[in-house]
C-alpha cells in the first residue's frame, strides 16, 4: 500500500478503538452501581490523559521516539488494559485500568495526526480524505452491536421463517437489564482487540523520526498563545469540546427515553448516523475551506451544535427529527475539529508538530471534556431525577445549556478570530 492508504487504515483503527466503548459507557457505569462522582472519576480518565499527554506523550514523540514506534508501544499497553476492562466490574480496578488505557491512547490521537501531516503533500486537500478513515472505523464498530444487544432466546421462541422474518424478530427484541449490561462488556473487548491490531500495524507505517531542537517542545507550543488568533481559537476549542462531549454524555439516554423511544439495540447505530454524515463532509472539506476560508468554515462547524441542540431541546417528541438532525454532526466535526488540526499544521511550527497538535487537544480532548464529565452527570441528574410518568425529564432546559454555549463560541470566533495572511508568521 502507498503511504496514503496506510495512513487511512491507521485512522480506521485509531478511531474504532474509541468508538467501540465511548457511546455506551455513560449508561454502563450507572448499571455497575457507580455513583455520580465515581462516574466522573472514570470518565475523566480521558481528559486527564489529554492534559498529561501534552507534557509527556507528545514531548516524547517530538523529541525522543520515532512516532510510529511510540504508536505501537502505546497501543500494545493500552489495548491490554482495555481488554481487561471487559472482565472487571468493581470501581477501583475499573478506574485504574481506564486510566492506564487513556494515558496510553490519548496522546496517539495527536501522534496519528502528526504522522499523517508529515507524509501528505497537500494537507488541506488530502487530510480530510485520510481522516475519513477514522469516521469509517467509528461506524464499523457501531453497527455490529445492533445484533450483540438482541435477546436471541426471544427470537428463537418466535421461530421466524425466512431471513426477513428473522431479521424483524431480531430487531424488535433488544436486551434489557442485566443481560444488556453483560453484553456491553463486548465493547471493551472489541476496542482492546482493535488497539492490539493497530499496535502491530503501526510498525508498517512510514518512518516519522523525532525532530531535534529545544528540549521542551510543549513550552514552545504554549508560547504560541501570545498570538491573539491562536488564543481565540484555543478558547473556542475549549467551549466547543465541552458542548461536543455533552452530546455523547446525554444523547444515548435521551434516545432511549420515552420522549424519543429508540430501542436499546438501535442506540449505537442511530448515533453512528453522525459519523456517516462525517464521511461526506470530510470529502468536501477541502472545497469548503477554499470557498469559505478558515474562519467561516469553523464558524459553520460550531453552529452545527447550535442547530442540533435546538432540535433536541424543542422537539423531543418527534423521534424522526431527532434521528435526522444527527447528520449535522459531520459539519460539527469536519468543519471545526478537523479544520483546527489542518490549521495548526498549516500555521504553527513544524518542529513541534505533535506538541502543537497537543496544545489544541489539551482543550479538545482534555479541559473541555474534563469540565463536561465533572459537572455533566450532576446537571443530567438535576434535570431528570424528578421525572415521573406524569412529569417527563426536562430535556428542554438540559439541551438549551450546550446550545447557548455553542452560540456564544460561534460569535466569539466570528468577531475575534483573525489569522495572519502568511501561515508561517508565527
Amino acid at each position: 500500500m502507498n503511504h496514503r492508504w496506510k495512513l487511512f487504515v491507521m485512522m480506521v483503527l485509531q478511531f474504532a478503538i474509541w468508538g467501540a466503548w465511548l457511546p455506551l459507557i455513560f449508561g454502563y457505569l450507572p448499571s455497575l452501581g457507580f455513583d455520580d462522582w465515581q462516574q466522573s472519576a472514570v470518565l475523566n480518565a480521558f481528559p486527564i490523559a489529554a492534559i498529561v499527554g501534552m507534557f509527556f506523550g507528545n514531548q516524547f514523540a517530538d523529541r525522543t521516539f520515532a512516532a510510529e514506534k511510540f504508536l505501537a508501544t502505546s497501543h500494545l499497553i493500552g489495548g491490554a488494559s482495555m481488554l481487561a476492562l471487559g472482565f472487571v466490574h468493581s470501581f477501583w480496578p475499573f478506574c485504574v485500568l481506564m486510566y492506564v488505557h487513556c494515558l496510553c491512547y490519548v496522546p496517539t490521537i495527536s501522534i496519528t495526526n502528526a504522522i499523517a501531516f508529515a507524509h501528505l503533500k497537500d494537507s488541506q486537500r488530502e487530510f480530510g480524505l485520510v481522516r475519513m478513515g477514522g469516521t469509517i472505523g467509528w461506524i464499523l464498530v457501531a453497527w455490529p452491536f445492533t445484533f450483540v444487544f438482541v435477546d436471541w432466546s426471544a427470537v428463537s421462541a418466535a421461530n421466524p421463517e425466512g431471513l426477513t422474518a428473522w431479521l424483524g424478530e431480531a430487531l424488535k427484541h433488544p436486551l434489557a437489564g442485566d443481560a444488556a449490561k453483560a453484553a456491553t462488556t463486548w465493547t471493551f473487548v472489541v476496542s482492546g482487540g482493535a488497539s492490539l491490531l493497530l499496535s502491530a500495524f503501526a510498525l508498517t507505517l512510514p518512518h516519522t523520526p523525532p525532530r531535534a531542537s529545544e528540549s521542551l517542545a510543549w513550552a514552545k507550543a504554549f508560547r504560541l498563545l501570545k498570538h491573539p488568533f491562536v488564543l481565540v481559537l484555543w478558547v473556542v476549542a475549549l467551549v466547543d469540546a465541552l458542548v461536543h462531549q455533552s452530546f455523547f454524555m446525554w444523547t444515548g439516554r435521551f434516545l432511549e427515553s420515552a420522549a424519543v423511544g429508540i430501542p436499546a439495540n438501535w442506540v449505537m447505530p442511530v448515533m453512528s448516523i453522525s459519523q456517516v454524515a462525517e464521511i461526506f463532509t470530510m470529502i468536501g472539506l477541502g472545497t469548503v475551506l477554499r470557498k469559505l476560508g478558515w474562519k467561516w468554515t469553523m464558524v459553520v462547524g460550531v453552529l452545527g451544535h447550535v442547530l442540533r441542540f435546538f432540535v433536541f431541546a424543542h422537539f423531543p417528541g418527534h423521534p424522526w427529527l431527532i434521528v435526522a438532525i444527527n447528520v449535522v454532526h459531520g459539519i460539527c466535526y469536519a468543519f471545526f475539529f478537523a479544520t483546527v488540526y489542518i490549521f495548526v499544521d498549516t500555521f504553527l511550527p513544524k518542529d513541534i508538530r505533535s506538541s502543537a497538535q497537543g496544545l489544541f487537544n489539551l482543550m479538545i480532548l482534555g479541559v473541555g471534556p474534563l469540565l463536561a464529565n465533572t459537572f455533566g452527570p450532576h446537571v443530567f441528574t438535576h434535570y431528570t431525577a424528578s421525572a415521573t410518568e406524569a412529569t417527563p425529564p426536562d430535556w428542554h432546559h438540559l439541551f438549551e445549556l450546550p446550545m447557548w454555549l455553542a452560540l456564544g463560541a460561534a460569535l466569539a470566533l466570528a468577531l475575534h478570530f483573525r489569522p495572519p495572511a502568511n501561515p508561517r508568521s508565527t
